[in-house]
């Protein structure tokens, strides 16, 4: 929590300070020009102002709370790199500002005394309300970097009490305090705190969607650092510095810290210009030289002259002082609290609607256009399945998986205008539907088309063709290569090898599909006790580290033989293997999954330095199955989805063939940074675009 508290105390420390000095200046100036009886009209700008920046963090937390999880990240990140802007020209303008602020202030009341005390609200009002909105929303973007609000308002309360009370000890002139050294010390320390807020704030926006590079990152240090160590919670809430950052985060890091910083220094070491004082004004000239370390000023001295003030309103004595602030808080307070518990706009209840066997959707009315959440209870002697579903055409607009007898579960579902009802699927019993509500108002909100088991057999039967087709030409392949190896011709064998692995590795057999036979013929050393000597190290990898390691074809030559014996049984023991049909869409995402996991690391490189070959032909594998869903996809996908994915998939095979020579690759090792970066990041790209697919084509019993 401290660490998360720390940039929260240091912005209501500076903060407060500025709105401290700023009402103390105030106060001071009044008092000094015999007004006293104006200070309520002070107070009473300064606590509309506090009602507006608390008012302001309000509406913040609010809006974002109705947000779509990806709108919050948009919101959010938008509001981060406002919030840096705002931090940003405030450091340089009290930089600037800090030595003449008092003199400015006084011009500004003098001007409002001769102006009547709506001017005199007015002034104290702008003066302390920029600060306020200022920290509202600086405090709302650090709260929602750190995941949590009692670090940080906990902090920013210790920095606003500590500023309460410097400004008090400047006031009484207990202390007195260099505000030029003051706000450089703290405008470096902001600069660096900001500079991970304008990171956070970008990830955001990759997140919401509203910028690219979202799986585009620059490191990934999550597999050798702890989040949850304290070291890294205390990077994490001081400087917003996580283990895996993207590259654009790193780069508006990098350049924000590295120009502000220079800039902010760069002005601290330049000398200011100071103005020539008038012979007429010595004694107000020395005093503005002494502003730099300040202290205010009340009371004049016993005895010591001053000038008249402006006349006293006739009607200052004939109400009390407090009446004024008093209402200025009260009525706004009380009208946001009428809307509130009498308005339209409030957002409803949370409707508890009942699930069974027999009866679905009890308790189920019309709810309110937008984001709703709907408590699912089920009342029933089986689990269900539930969704909330367009009766017309059974799209599915929310769903819960597994609703257990007896329990209660959120649905939370966004609500257009349009017929909606509850289909709930007992286990081992019939659908039960409920009766439909209409909807008015609000925009049209898109569901998913339910997708029958059936629908996927057409798609399952050109893969497996696909797959079929393959396997002939790999058992073709794997025979060259053991013939090969028999007659000792070692440079054909690795030339032939490439051929047979791309073969099998165009086929698709991510995460077991191939059940045993593919840890035979494409299984990898990890794990195994004896490493690469392992005797259940075989197939195309222990080939291939033989092939570039210099052993002989006598010692190759029962790998080989396996190899080709393991191929011909899977293409044998193909056309009978299980193959769910919910598990087609999986591989989509998967194949590529396991690219960038093995391949694009190099964790399978036994010597070839092939794995950008291999990652060409999962690419193909994973082209092949989208074409094979597209029917499906088509009608499914949200406006553009199809064609990003179609956009990644052409992106990423660029790449890939820039790192070909012929019929070899660069190893992965060998490539540039650069261009390593950027198939690791198209490939990541591909993934996030590719990992809606199997929810889009999941099988619903709502059907």
């Amino acid at each position: 929590m401290w660490d998360d508290a720390f940039p929260s105390f240091l912005i209501g420390l500076r903060e407060g300070l500025e709105a401290g000095l700023i009402v103390s200046i105030l106060v001071a100036t009044l008092v000094r020009a015999e007004a006293k009886s104006r200070l309520p009209q002070v107070w009473t700008g300064v606590l509309a102002a506090v009602a507006l920046s608390m008012s302001f963090g309000a509406v913040l937390t609010f809006t974002a709370a109705n947000l779509s999880a990806t709108a919050q990240e948009a919101f959010g990140g938008t509001l981060s790199v406002v919030a840096v802007a705002f931090v940003t020209a405030m450091v340089f303008w009290m930089r600037r500002s800090a030595r003449h602020l008092s003199g400015e202030i006084k011009q500004k009341v003098t001007a409002a005394l001769a102006m009547g005390g709506g001017m005199m609200v007015l002034t104290s009002f702008l003066a302390v309300g920029r600060e306020g909105l200022e920290t509202a929303l600086f405090l709302w973007t650090t709260g929602r970097a750190a995941g949590e609000s009692s670090g940080p308002l906990l902090g920013a309360a210790i920095g606003l009490v500590i500023a309460a009370g410097l400004c008090w000890g400047l006031y009484r002139r207990v202390l007195k305090i260099n505000l030029t050294r003051f706000f450089t010390a703290t405008g470096v320390v902001l600069i660096v705190i900001a500079s991970g807020v304008l990171g956070y704030g970008l990830r955001d926006l990759q997140e919401g969607g509203v910028l690219p590079g979202g799986s585009a990152l620059a490191f990934d240090l999550s597999a050798h650092i702890d989040a949850g160590s304290w070291y890294a919670a205390l990077l994490q809430g001081v400087l917003n510095l996580t283990p895996a950052m993207t590259w654009l985060q790193v780069a508006a890091y990098v350049s924000y810290l590295a120009t502000v910083m220079t800039l902010f220094v760069h002005g601290v070491r330049q000398p200011a210009a100071q103005p020539k004082p008038a012979p007429a004004v010595k004694a107000e000239s020395s005093e503005a030289a002494a502003e730099d370390a300040t202290e205010v000023r009340p009371e004049p001295a016993a005895g010591t002259a001053t000038p008249a003030g402006p006349a006293e309103p006739s009607g200052a004595r004939g109400r009390p002082v407090w009446l004024v602030p008093a209402a200025v808080v009260a009525v706004p307070a009380v009208v946001a609290g009428l809307l509130v518990a009498f308005g339209d706009d409030k957002p409803a209840a949370a409707q508890t609607v009942a699930v069974s066997e027999t009866d679905c959707g009890k308790g189920f009315t019309a709810p309110q256009p937008g984001r709703q959440t709907f408590q699912m209870h089920n009342t029933g002697t089986k689990a269900s399945e539930v969704y909330l579903i367009d009766p017309a055409s059974n799209a599915v607009y929310g769903e819960i998986e597994g609703l257990a007898p007896g329990t209660t579960r959120d649905l939370v579902a966004t609500v257009g205008s349009g017929s909606y009802a509850w289909r709930c699927v007992p286990t081992g019993g019939k659908a039960v539907t409920s009766a439909a509500v209409r909807v008015k108002g609000g925009g049209t909100t898109k569901a998913v088309l339910p997708l029958a088991e059936s629908e996927l057999q057409a798609p399952l039967a050109a893969y497996r063709s696909y797959v079929d087709a393959g396997l002939a030409a790999l058992q073709g392949q794997t025979a060259k290569l053991q013939a090969d190896i028999a007659r000792g011709d070692l440079a054909a064998a690795r030339t032939d090898w490439l051929t047979a692995h791309r073969g099998y590795a165009s086929l698709g057999a991510a995460y077991g599909t191939f059940a045993d036979f593919d840890a035979r013929i494409d299984g990898r050393k990890d794990g195994l006790p004896g490493g690469v000597a392992d005797k259940d190290f075989t197939g195309f990898l222990r080939i291939e580290y033989g092939l570039w390691h210099g052993q002989s074809a006598a010692v190759l030559r029962p790998y080989a033989d396996r190899l080709a014996a393991d191929v011909t049984g899977l293409r044998k023991a193909f056309p009978t293997q299980d193959f769910d049909p919910a598990d087609l869409p999986l591989r989509s995402h998967e194949i590529l999954e396991n690219t960038l996991q093995f391949e694009l690391t190099g964790d399978t490189d036994e010597g070839s330095g092939s794995n950008l070959g291999t990652a060409d032909a999962n690419l193909a594998g994973t082209r092949e199955l989208l074409t094979v869903l597209r029917p499906l996809l088509t009608p499914r996908a949200a406006p553009g989805q199809l064609a990003a994915i179609d956009a990644g998939v052409a992106r990423l095979q660029g790449l890939l063939d820039a790192a070909r020579h012929g019929g070899t690759w660069t190893p992965v090792e060998d490539l540039d940074p650069a261009a390593r970066a950027k198939i690791n990041g198209a490939t990541g790209q591909l993934l996030e675009d590719l990992a809606p697919v199997p929810d889009l084509l999941e099988v619903r019993k709502s059907a």
